[in-house]
This record gives structure tokens, sequence and C-alpha cells, in this order.
């Protein structure tokens, strides 16, 4: 299982935004990952200013990993190549290597976002 950004986010931050199956599904799941195209776009949104987070971004992630039992996942030249062979459905260049992380990993995913499954992704919302 991979959580997409706001998956993350919710998971540690505001668990009411994640419903009570998906929450069951997170802890009874021996391998919950998130990318580490996620790290950055956390990072990157809050050093601009439109993310507030309790601790420094590498704090912040660092806690959640350890709480939640996360395991990050590597962007390999496979998971960058294979995101830029999908359609062009979602434009959105961190939720496509998501997506590609998904599909190269055999994997479902916790988010929101209607598209993934436009890809052939199992999703969890």
């Amino acid at each position: 299982m991979i959580l997409d950004t706001c998956a993350l986010l919710w998971l540690a931050v505001d668990q009411q935004m994640l419903s009570q199956s998906t929450l069951s599904l997170i802890e009874d799941t021996p391998e919950v990952s998130f990318s580490a195209i996620t790290a950055f776009e956390i990072g990157q949104k809050y050093h601009k200013g439109s993310l507030a987070l309790s601790l420094p971004p590498t704090e912040w992630l660092q806690r959640a990993i350890e709480k939640h039992n996360l395991s990050p996942i590597n962007l390999s030249a496979e998971i960058c190549i294979r995101a830029t062979e999908l359609p062009e459905i979602h434009k959105d260049p961190f939720d496509r290597l998501i997506i590609a992380s998904a599909l190269t990993l055999g994997r479902k995913v916790v988010t929101t976002d209607a598209n993934f499954a436009k890809y052939g992704v199992e999703v969890i919302n």
C-alpha cells in the first residue's frame, strides 16, 4: 500500500480525514509506504508557506515514519521513465510518480484522487 501525499498528511495530522475502514487497512497492512516524491512535495509546500507543520519537514517526516511504521519508496530509473510514459490523464508530476510507483510495484494507493483509477491503479479512499 502506498499513501499519496494527502493521505500521509492526514494519517499524521488529521486522521478524521480518512475513513475508519481506510485507517483499519493502514493499521493492518504490514508494509505501508510513501513515494520519495511525497517528501519533496511536503518540503516544497512547507518552504513556500502553503503547508504548516509542527516541526521542520525532516523531523516531521521522520516522526511520521516512526509513529506509523512507514517506508519510503525510492524513485528508481524504471519508475521515473514509467511516469513519463503514462497517458496525459493526470498533469501533476508528483501524482504521476506515485502512480508509476504503484504500477511498477503492483501496489494499491490510498488517495481521494479519482484520476489514479483511470491508470488501472487500485485505489483505497
